[in-house]
């Protein structure tokens, strides 16, 4: 579940402004405009972090950092005191009565969700939890969704970011999304992750007998909104690790007992551990575009996908037009030149997709109300359905 940061502010505008700002990095945004109502909701609301200012009226910042401090409920609670107050005895007042940490009015957007990203990053480690993939429940799998694309360059990995995304905000956490391309890493740039080698490491284990549930869980790396994510190395040098498809099954059965939903960016086309990884999908979302070309390697890849052993109606083509041409087929057209149905078509939206790679966060958390949100929770809707019927 994405972290909740709970803002007491008597200023409003500073409220609104710097809620938006974290909402749109990915966290739940409570707030309050003074400090009664802000101790109420602490005790209330058990956030993982509070933004806290201190000159408010009746009650200060420091008062309600006392009293918070004073509880066992929020005793361990990070607490950041954001205030216009820029005295060194100010601050070490603040530090004193029990503060993380202390910004001063104005500042950088950037350095807010820097020092917000520090402190929730140092309480999850000292909670043991910086990253929170639940099991589900013994001798049971989490649903699986392989993302594909029909050849490279069709925005699969974008698709299967936001289809992660949207299962998260709907299933409330529980849910892992996999790059399965060592040295086509994407996501630790595109969500401003620190390079992780979590897919590297298992596929460069020497023993099987060390790829364990642990290990697995340990390579998870977790995003400001919540999703767990196993990155994929963007060292070319590592694609030599393609091949070691016996370490690919082995961390795939620990893989998909740590979440709810597990989504695999399978990148395109068919790679060679394509056909150990497809007995474990349940669904297969085939990424293509609206022009002739791509829709005759679409329905290549499909029946070659068909000839693996993926039944036809597990395999979903995902019609994704990211730029806005004439030369792309309406999608009646790709659906009938296909041959298949598709299960939604994604509209161009590039002023969205450069705001989500510039705040670093899913398209879908960033503007969750957008005529794109929409197209993605249709593939969301599908997959909660088929994850609800009998297996």
């Amino acid at each position: 579940m994405s972290e909740k940061i709970l803002i007491i502010d008597d200023d409003l505008d500073t409220l609104r402004l710097v809620g938006l700002m974290l909402q749109r990095q990915g966290y739940q945004i409570s707030a309050a405009t003074n400090g009664q109502q802000g101790l109420d909701k602490a005790f209330d609301e058990d956030p993982d972090l509070i933004l806290l200012d201190i000159m408010m009226p009746d009650m200060d910042g420091y008062e309600v950092t006392r009293r918070l401090r004073a509880n066992p409920s929020t005793t361990e609670t990070p607490i950041l005191m954001f205030t216009a107050k820029t005295q060194l005895d100010d601050k070490v007042i603040g530090f004193e009565v029990g503060a993380n940490d202390y910004l001063t009015k104005p500042t950088h957007p950037s350095e807010l969700q820097a020092r917000v990203k520090a402190l929730l990053a140092r309480a999850n480690d000292k909670k043991g939890e910086s990253v929170s993939a639940v099991p589900v429940s013994a001798g049971q799998e989490g649903y699986v969704v392989g993302v594909i694309g029909a050849r490279g360059g069709l925005g699969a990995t974008t698709v299967a970011l936001n289809v992660a995304a949207g299962l998260h905000t709907r299933a409330k956490g529980h849910v892992i999304l996999a790059e399965m391309l060592p040295g086509h890493g994407a996501l630790s740039l595109e969500l401003g992750l620190k390079a992780s080698t979590g897919l590297v490491d298992m596929l460069s284990a020497t023993k099987l007998s060390d790829i364990t549930s642990d290990s697995v869980r340990s390579s998870l790396t977790r995003h400001a909104s919540g999703l767990n994510i196993l990155l994929a190395s963007d060292r070319p040098r590592d694609m030599h690790l393609i091949g070691q498809n016996a370490n690919y099954g082995a961390f795939i059965s620990k893989l998909v007992s740590l979440g709810r939903y597990i989504v695999l960016d399978l990148g395109a086309g068919l790679q060679p551990f394509t056909q150990v990884v497809l007995p474990r999908c349940n669904e297969i979302f085939v990424v293509l575009e609206g022009n002739p070309n791509t829709i005759i390697n679409t329905k290549a890849l499909i029946e070659d996908l068909n000839s693996f052993g993926v039944n036809l109606k597990n395999i979903h083509p995902v019609l994704n037009n990211r730029v806005r041409s004439d030369t792309q087929l309406p999608s009646s057209q790709v659906q009938s030149k296909l041959g298949y149905e598709i299960l939604t078509t994604l509209t161009p939206a590039p002023e969205l997709f450069t705001q989500a790679t510039r705040t670093q966060t899913p398209a879908v958390i960033c503007q969750p109300d957008s005529l794109t949100t929409r197209q993605i929770v249709k593939l969301v809707d599908y997959i909660a359905e088929q994850e609800a019927l009998p297996r």
